[in-house]
């Protein structure tokens, strides 16, 4: 009687087992809108060996690069009806949303360096920020880097009075509206994916990216001058569909968390190193002349921009302003 027992027990674990190693793996589809060689890119496919790695196959990462699934505009649409489970898209693209005061990241010149900005990403405010979010039905997880933005246009842009006139192309931001308004230039808003034949039809005639973005894109091809202005900063938040996330078992969620805190120190750490080598390439390449500002065009720069802060306070909140501020030790 005891042996039959043992034997059914063990023949219990035995086809527990073998249910459990023939179970489906949970699929998380990752879809973004850059080339896979970009910071996030990059980012994007270290999450997905981390994590499967972590939960020994129990999840399955399928990284969707270069808007093969959806294009800017759709992308949130899709991760809220649960087409997709995570995204990374920049932090313009959640006042759309109704959470206007992720805008606060498109201020010119707001952040000196990457040591002030990510005293608001990893702190309180940044995670203040994320909390927003849930009414959406998203879960913030991290913030990942680019880097700092670079202006380029088939004319030399040294000071504000150059840009009068000409058509940049913008993210759908309020903020970069009003930036590139008061620099005197006429801001339109396309999708990344369509910014390249835009460019070398003329249908705008320069933009602002980080170097990895214009180098992987090959939007410098197009470009004739290059200006390091260092103007603002572009990054993004990984963020997860909420009902989904909440519905992994408990030990899924801890593996994939611990992955993600991983991909997000692999991200900023390479997103620095990756836009300085793009931007030597796109030097050596000799298809765009490249200008560094003296500091007194700088400060031209910023006679023009830094009003941007207070024109967009109302809409952003003049209070989360002064907190960066604070945080950062910004003075004007």
């Amino acid at each position: 009687m005891k042996k039959g027992i043992v034997f059914a027990a063990v023949a219990a674990m035995v086809i527990a087992a073998a249910s459990t190693a023939m179970a489906e793996p949970i699929v998380i589809k990752f879809s973004h809108v850059v080339a896979t060689d970009t910071p996030k890119g990059m980012a994007a496919d270290y999450f997905k060996k981390l994590a499967e790695e972590r939960t020994n196959g129990a999840v399955k990462v399928e990284v969707y690069p270069n808007s093969q699934l959806y294009k800017d505009k759709e992308e949130m649409e899709a991760l809220q009806m649960g087409s997709v489970q995570m995204l990374a898209p920049s932090l313009a693209k959640f006042a759309p949303l109704g959470v206007k005061e992720f805008e606060m990241f498109d201020l010119p010149y707001i952040f000196t360096n990457y040591e002030d900005l990510h005293k608001v990403t990893t702190g309180p405010i940044g995670k203040k920020l994320l909390t927003m979010l849930e009414p959406k039905g998203l879960l913030g997880l991290s913030y990942w880097d680019n880097g700092f933005k670079v202006m380029s246009a088939n004319k030399p842009l040294r000071v504000p009075a150059d840009f009068k006139g000409i058509k940049m192309r913008i993210q759908s931001s309020k903020i970069l509206d009003a930036q590139m308004r008061a620099l005197g230039a006429i801001p339109q808003v396309l999708a990344f994916s369509e910014v390249y034949q835009a460019l070398q039809t003329g249908v705008v005639d320069g933009c602002e990216n980080p170097p990895s973005n214009l180098y992987t894109q090959k939007m410098f091809e197009v470009q004739k001058y290059v200006t390091l202005s260092d103007h603002g900063y572009l990054g993004y938040a990984v963020i997860v569909n909420k009902k989904f996330w909440e519905g992994l078992p408990a030990d899924i969620r801890t593996q994939l968390d611990s992955a993600m805190a991983d991909a997000t120190i692999f991200a900023n750490n390479i997103a620095k190193e990756q836009n300085e080598k793009d931007m030597a390439s796109v030097k050596a390449s000799g298809k765009s002349e490249l200008i560094s500002l003296t500091p007194e065009q700088l400060a031209e720069w910023k006679a023009k921009l830094l009003p941007v802060h207070d024109k967009m306070a109302g809409r952003i909140g003049k209070d989360l302003i002064q907190e960066v501020y604070q945080a950062t030790g910004f003075k004007k």
